[in-house]
């Protein structure tokens, strides 16, 4: 068992979604060494993240609701930690 006070982020953004979320695919990729240097990164390695989310709570929302229940579950990560979170939300059955 992982202890997530010291766990890598993206472990961290994974156990969130799945708390939030239930999701029947959950893929979370650090994508920080692509934005090395760049604005927002803080010199951590784990500043920009894609998630790739697949849930039941998804089902009858429209992409930008999806987006905002992802968002809800991490809202403080990403006013402290997370400087770019990309998403792809879907219901299951829907790409």
């Amino acid at each position: 068992m992982t202890d997530l006070a010291t766990a890598p982020l993206a472990d961290i953004i994974a156990a969130r979604l799945r708390d939030a979320l239930a999701p029947t695919r959950l893929e979370v990729t650090n994508d920080s060494h692509l934005h090395a240097g760049h604005m927002g990164d803080d010199g951590t390695g784990e500043t920009h993240f894609t998630v790739v989310v697949q849930s039941q709570h998804f089902v009858g929302l429209n992409r930008v609701q999806q987006q905002r229940l992802v968002n809800q579950a991490l809202a403080d990560l990403l006013n402290s930690r997370i400087h770019a979170l990309a998403i792809r939300a879907s219901a299951p059955g829907n790409a």
